[in-house]
């Protein structure tokens, strides 16, 4: 079973706006010692905006550079047909697992959620990690459809990024079979026993992370707190931040991102 702190790895391109794998690696490096997986292609890797080269370029390095960690692979998607598709590539270059949120539209109904999950279940040939979120899809899935979908044979982890506390806990407390991992850094102490935790300060600095994990003390959080003020993790570009603070250190050779103006549905990080 997951647990620990997983990075959702920003994606480095050059200045031509293809995926540097040579930055890829480095930012893999710096990590490698203090988390337990890579999920490339989420949102703090702009995984909602990429194109499909490279979505394919960004996946590709982090499994070549990986060296045993297991990758679990972003396909933010709006609908079953083209999830189940992107998702058969991740299969086909060595993914471990995918990660995926609801489809897209308020309009999407609880029932239809389920299905989605299930149909990408019977077709995809590796484990699947759900991602609970409004930012991207536009949608939230409610307490029951998460039980239903953790039911489904191969879900390993839920990435919980609600942003209730009180809805992490009820789903801790329900599905006792699957990891649940909170995806809000200021939300760690509220959050109760998860297994761990998946956000975009873990490509910064997974060792506060993980200390977090370990002894969930109010200085903690506060050092935490401190850490996303820093960094700019709750400004609506915060991926552009994350960037410039590796270009900073020398992982990354440039903070580019895929377009100036993009943007999630709403709100801010990997959430």
């Amino acid at each position: 079973m997951y647990s620990g702190t997983i990075t959702p790895l920003i994606t480095p391109l050059d200045d031509t706006g293809a995926v540097s794998e040579r930055c890829v690696g480095r930012l893999i490096d710096s990590l490698r010692d203090h988390v337990t997986a890579l999920m490339p292609a989420l949102s703090s890797g702009e995984g909602w905006a990429l194109t499909g080269q490279q979505w394919l370029q960004m996946v590709t390095a982090t499994l070549v550079h990986s060296r045993g960690l297991p990758v679990l692979v972003g396909v933010l998607l709006s609908d079953t047909p083209a999830v189940i598709w992107r998702a058969e590539q991740a299969v086909t270059l060595g993914a471990d697992g995918v990660v995926v949120t609801a489809p897209f539209g308020g309009e999407i109904t609880q029932e239809q959620i389920y299905q989605h999950y299930a149909a990408i279940r019977v077709a995809v040939a590796v484990p699947l990690f759900v991602y609970n979120e409004a930012l991207i899809s536009g949608n939230h899935i409610e307490l029951d459809t998460l039980v239903r979908v953790s039911q489904l044979p191969g879900v390993v982890g839920i990435k919980e990024s609600s942003g209730s506390p009180e809805l992490t806990k009820r789903i801790v407390d329900a599905v006792p079979q699957v990891p649940v991992f909170q995806g809000w850094e200021h939300l760690l102490l509220d959050t109760g026993d998860v297994a761990g935790f998946v956000g975009p300060l873990a490509n910064l600095d997974p060792g506060l992370c993980n200390r977090m994990l370990a002894e969930p003390t109010g200085q903690r959080q506060v050092e935490i707190n401190d850490a996303c003020l820093r960094y700019g993790l709750h400004d609506d570009d915060w991926y552009r931040s994350v960037k410039a603070e590796l270009m900073r250190r020398g992982i990354l050779d440039t903070d580019r991102v895929t377009l100036a103006t993009m943007k999630p549905v709403s709100g801010k990080g990997d959430k």
